[in-house]
């Protein structure tokens, strides 16, 4: 069914905007980049499978938060942030936000 991430900024209490993340697939012992995107007004990047089909396999989303804090003149300890996840069943959505704030991170599997 696919795949999509939001990022919230938990100190702002608002969607982070504007946000470089990439999407890769463990293939053996190497990760494949699949595709990449930047976050939308709200948060959002719904486009990062692009045309490849979500598969039963181990993925990781890097978010480039490091620009994201200097916009901000904020010191972010995580210069990126990624999160590992495995895709059990395609048929399924996977939606895997991103809360964060400057010296903090957190994810579930949300819907």
């Amino acid at each position: 069914m696919g795949l999509s991430t939001h990022i919230l900024d938990t100190a702002l209490g608002r969607p982070a905007a504007n946000v470089s993340l990439t999407l890769a697939k463990l293939d053996g012992q190497a990760w494949v980049e699949l595709g990449h995107g930047t976050t939308d007004a709200d948060g959002r990047c719904r486009t990062l499978l692009g045309e490849h089909v979500l598969e039963a396999a181990t993925y990781k989303i890097r978010f480039a938060t490091a620009a994201y804090y200097d916009e901000r003149q904020l010191t972010g300890l995580y210069p990126y942030v990624e999160i590992a996840f495995t895709v059990a069943d395609p048929t399924q959505h996977y939606h895997i936000p991103l809360l964060f704030t400057a010296n903090g991170y957190t994810t579930y599997r949300g819907s």
